[in-house]
């Protein structure tokens, strides 16, 4: 007598996330290398068995991690760049775009922060390198673009610049705590105040 084949159970998309966001966490304090799916189950509250159940390896969780973040900066980014404002006024939406990203995905963007230089020789990962690249030229170019019209100094130099902002934006996923006195829209206006007052254009 033929026996019935049990009906395929998908992952709840709810706690798929949840379990995620503990991956995340773990990952962003103990480091990568050092952590192991028996740490993040412990930290979920469940076996190292049923993890499996839901990703077939820490580096699939990692890779959903990174990823998702990456998609959600982008759409904020590429809706920034394609609208068209002056050079000054895209890069202010761009920090502002980038601590919100941090709001969102904290742990992602430290572990990024942390692990990237390692990770991008993992042929998985190469997805890294060419969003780094794609990061560099829009701020590249948008004050590059400053620079052409004014709006920035004329001496600036973009490069050194461009690794100043990029540094002292994303470093503050070490210390941002979702939900604190400062909302990411505060931080980066305040973060702004003191950025361009040096590299505009004294009028």
């Amino acid at each position: 007598m033929p026996t019935k084949k049990k009906p395929q159970v998908t992952a709840v998309p709810a706690r798929r996330g949840e379990l995620l966001n503990t991956a995340a966490e773990v990952f962003a304090e103990q480091g990568y290398n050092a952590t192991t799916v028996r740490k993040i189950a412990d930290h979920a509250g469940m076996l190292a068995g049923s993890l499996y159940y839901h990703f077939d390896s820490k580096e699939s969780m990692l890779e959903e991690i990174l990823r998702t973040f990456l998609d959600e900066l982008w759409d904020g980014y590429d809706t920034v760049l394609d609208a068209g404002k002056g050079p000054r006024e895209t890069l202010e939406a761009l920090v502002t775009e980038s601590f919100r990203e941090i709001d969102r995905h904290r742990a992602a963007v430290a572990i990024y922060q942390k692990e990237s230089k390692q990770l991008v020789a993992q042929e998985r990962f190469a997805f890294l390198a060419e969003s780094q690249r794609r990061f560099e030229k829009a701020w590249l170019s948008t004050l590059e673009r400053g620079v052409e019209d004014r709006v920035f100094r004329a001496d600036l130099d973009v490069r050194l610049t461009y690794r100043f902002v990029r540094d002292t934006v994303w470093v503050a996923a070490s210390w941002y705590r979702p939900g604190g006195q400062h909302s990411p829209e505060e931080i980066a206006r305040q973060y702004l105040s003191m950025v361009l007052d040096g590299i505009a254009v004294r009028t």
